[in-house]
């Protein structure tokens, strides 16, 4: 999948995350959380095995985590992939990890 243009996906609110996407070469993220010395590493993880399996090798990512859960990134990853690619994904679409 292609970053077009920046997207954003998610809120600020706690248990959630802001996913925000841009255009860029090579993969750059920037994760900012209240609990990155705790989780860091598997958010991070999260991040990275995502946008892997969306295909996406070229794109500047942040990330800013109020507590979310793993489901809940995952999930605005994929929402503001499919922003920034410019594409809707149809009604059949496997939402949450069947992608590849």
């Amino acid at each position: 999948m292609q970053v077009k243009r920046p997207a954003i996906a998610g809120t600020l609110e706690s248990s959630d995350a802001q996913v925000t996407l841009e255009p860029g070469e090579g993969l750059s993220i920037d994760i900012r959380s209240s609990v990155l010395a705790q989780y860091g590493r598997q958010i991070r993880a999260c991040v990275e095995e995502t946008l892997k399996r969306l295909d996406i090798a070229d794109a500047r990512v942040s990330v800013v985590d109020k507590g979310a859960l793993e489901c809940t990134l995952k999930a605005r990853l994929e929402c503001a992939a499919f922003r920034a690619a410019g594409t809707e994904p149809d009604a059949t679409f496997p939402w949450g990890g069947a992608i590849r």
